[in-house]
């Protein structure tokens, strides 16, 4: 196929388009590099040293033959994004990863909320409108987020529920809780999505994924320079990449809160196997279908007490828990089931957390522990006001 990958530059883009290369698949990347900046701008660094994209993609072909093309561009200007859709020979399928995708980083100030809004919701529109214009039958693939959906008392549904209310039944979106501005922004997408196959007849399947943890792929693996992300800091770092930087640092894990937030996880390795199947089995015309992307669900101090065993009795390093005031406002303690049949039933075969993963990003973080800057793990963004952060 012909694939258009928005955002290949980022840790989930990068590993899916060498991954779809692999398959021989036409890889074209767009990236305008602004997670880039934004890490010069907050004085971030990924714990592994990555290569400019020209760099990657030049050691992509000269390990494989494979050609990967590059355009630079911001999808917020719509004239731009329209010249590349507006070709003879159309894209099979558009892969929308660029956006703004950290809580804290929209939860700053007012600029940071306004840019992540600007960002992604612009940006989203503008594939959406670019797709009607000049290539409708182009499937959209969009990367949502479990997020939306919040913590409901009930079980998670795939994107839609039954009710049934006064003696009358519908399929209705399900109600979504997001909890951060960047979350409102893909609620934002997904009904925009909806609306647009409703309306224009264009189909989408939007993949409303789990948080992502791990490094490996078979295809970052072959060189140093082919390199991925590993976020660690209290902005766009993940929980699993915070507590096993803190493990190989020897410090104690640092569980926001009482640790019951519940949330549902996935492997790198599976966001890109749930990537293809997508593609390759696409949505028909008209169509928006909804895939929730995980494999597992955990609450925060059950990774925490996981990583410590596993410290422990593996790798013979004393591991503590620190409990932390929570800078998030959120429920800490609430019921938390998820459905995510869809993908299974289209041949996902899930890579579970096992200790043999968390053992590889401890000593990851052990080799790269010399890059770790100290100052940027502790929370420093409140959701809440002052007057009410006790």
């Amino acid at each position: 196929m012909k694939i258009l990958i928005i955002g290949g530059d980022g840790y989930c883009g990068w590993a899916t388009a060498l991954y779809l290369s692999k398959k021989n698949h036409q890889i074209t990347i767009i990236d305008n590099f602004i997670r880039r900046q934004w890490d010069e701008e907050h004085q971030l660094n990924s714990l592994v040293p990555i290569s400019s994209l020209e760099q990657r993609v030049q050691q992509w072909k000269d390990l494989t033959g494979k050609t990967i093309h590059i355009i630079n561009i911001d999808i917020t200007n719509y004239s731009s994004l329209c010249q590349i859709l507006n070709c003879e020979d159309k894209f099979d399928t558009l892969i929308h990863f660029a956006q703004q995708r950290s809580a804290p980083f929209s939860m700053i100030d007012h600029d940071h909320s306004i840019r992540t809004h600007i960002n992604n919701t612009v940006g989203n529109l503008n594939i959406l409108w670019a797709l009607h214009d000049y290539s409708p039958e182009t499937h959209l693939v969009k990367l949502g987020t479990m997020g939306e959906y919040g913590t409901p008392n009930i079980d998670i549904e795939e994107g839609f529920i039954q009710i049934e209310y006064k003696g009358r039944s519908d399929r209705l979106p399900f109600p979504k809780q997001p909890g951060s501005f960047y979350h409102l922004t893909k609620v934002s997408d997904s009904d925009q999505i909806n609306f647009a196959c409703k309306t224009w007849n264009l189909r989408a399947t939007d993949l409303n994924q789990g948080v992502v943890y791990g490094y490996e792929t078979d295809e970052i693996n072959l060189s140093e320079i082919l390199a991925n992300r590993f976020d660690y800091d209290h902005i766009f770092g993940t929980v699993l990449n915070r507590f096993c930087i803190q493990v190989a640092l020897g410090h104690p894990l640092t569980v926001y809160g009482q640790g019951g937030q519940t949330r549902s996880f996935i492997d790198i390795r599976d966001t890109i196997q749930c990537i293809e199947i997508a593609c390759e089995k696409p949505a028909q015309q008209g169509e928006y279908r909804v895939f929730n992307q995980f494999t597992q669900i955990f609450s925060v101090l059950q990774l925490a007490q996981m990583i410590c065993k596993v410290a422990n009795e593996s790798l013979n390093i004393r591991c503590q828990i620190q409990h932390l005031n929570n800078p998030r406002k959120e429920k800490e303690i609430h019921y938390y089931n998820s459905i995510n049949t869809n993908l299974l039933s289209l041949g996902l075969q899930p890579t579970l957390l096992t200790d043999q993963t968390i053992i590889s990003l401890i000593q990851l973080a052990q080799k790269y522990q010399h890059r770790v800057n100290l100052q940027l793990i502790p929370p420093q963004i409140q959701w809440k006001s002052p007057e009410h952060q006790k």
